[in-house]
């Protein structure tokens, strides 16, 4: 009961945080009458760049966010593919507290292969006539009379009339910043907590002030409707089969006795959906016991959490966006230990 606890109160973390910048996303685009989509979709390259820069910040909320820009059809799948390319998941800490100047010539050189791999994966799909999922429909711009956002009286007006699914929302949206201000719910880092909650803060703002038609067709139809409930279930399911595995398999005593195989390890094991086990090859790169290409090919299949909710939205694109990543993980990596037998690197 502890594991199935543990790990759906993670799962609602992805979640709620998931929620909020798929809220963020649509109540900017909107509020500015489409001009942030506008500048996004300005160029493959923008988007390149942004998504693996979400990428190498440590942590997943930078992978959350790229998803959340896919699904709603701001970028294109190899951006996606560059960003779980980029990203070491909540690993980069460890990184960045053991050894962090390889740790940021690391997150630099992941950062460049994500937007180089980024454009080579989006020339291939169009290639291989693979077509990504369509993206959600995008929010219907309305005029600034029927959007109008900030109005004292509207606000007013929300409160005195405050209907069902706004009443959920906010307390939803209450329970988890009480939450996060009394440590009830905890993370390891204190600036993960301080993001949570000025976000959960803003959030509440948004519910709060929109009019009942925004709220009624873009947040409850749209997005609390169409992707909460399969986003919690995907996460939840994921995180409690790799918890369960990892208690019953001692993955790092394997890989001490099986070095032999320990790249293509690094490899598969990138696939699970979950930070913990990339932290063993961390751990081993740190006490010299394993290679940098092997560290590199695990960060660059490995992406923490930030599948979980591409896996709720479409299938085919997760495992799009992993295949990519493992030929290209397996092919880099190989390079790069090719290199290190011949003494050029390190």
């Amino acid at each position: 009961m502890n594991i199935i606890a543990a790990n759906f109160k993670h799962a609602l973390v992805i979640t709620v945080f998931v929620f909020m910048m798929m809220l963020f996303i649509d109540y900017l685009n909107v509020l500015t009458q489409g001009r942030m989509s506008s500048f996004i979709r300005g160029g493959r390259l923008r988007q390149y760049l942004a998504a693996s820069f979400l990428g190498a910040t440590p942590g997943c909320l930078g992978a959350f966010a790229t998803v959340s820009f896919y699904i709603r059809g701001l970028i294109s799948l190899g951006a996606v593919v560059g960003c779980m390319i980029a990203t070491s998941g909540d690993e980069a800490f460890v990184m960045l507290a053991m050894f962090p100047k390889k740790a940021l010539l690391i997150f630099g050189f992941l950062f460049v292969l994500g937007i180089i791999f980024s454009y080579v994966v989006d020339a291939l799909l169009k290639v291989l006539k693979i077509k990504p999922h369509a993206s959600c429909e995008e929010a219907v711009l309305h005029d600034k009379n029927i959007c109008r956002c900030f109005g004292f009286r509207e606000t007013l007006f929300n409160l005195r009339h405050l209907s069902f699914n706004r009443f959920l929302l906010l307390l939803l949206l209450a329970v988890f910043l009480y939450g996060f201000l009394r440590g009830i719910i905890t993370v390891d880092e204190s600036w993960v907590k301080v993001t949570f909650i000025s976000l959960l803060s803003l959030a509440i703002f948004i519910v709060i002030t929109v009019p009942q038609h925004y709220l009624q067709e873009h947040i409850w139809e749209h997005i609390a409707k169409k992707h909460l409930l399969r986003i919690l279930l995907w996460s939840f399911g994921a995180l409690l089969v790799v918890d369960i595995g990892l208690r019953f398999f001692n993955l790092e005593t394997f890989i001490k006795t099986h070095m032999l195989w320990v790249f293509v390890l690094a490899a598969l094991v990138g696939i699970i959906p979950e930070s913990g086990p990339h932290l063993v090859f961390v751990m081993m790169f740190a006490r010299g016991i394993l290679p940098f290409s092997v560290l590199i090919t695990s960060s660059i299949v490995q992406d923490g959490h930030g599948m979980l909710p591409l896996l709720s939205y479409s299938i085919k694109d997760s495992l799009v966006v992993k295949v990519f990543n493992l030929l290209i993980g397996i092919v880099v990596g190989g390079f790069l230990y090719w290199l290190e037998l011949r003494g050029i690197l390190f």
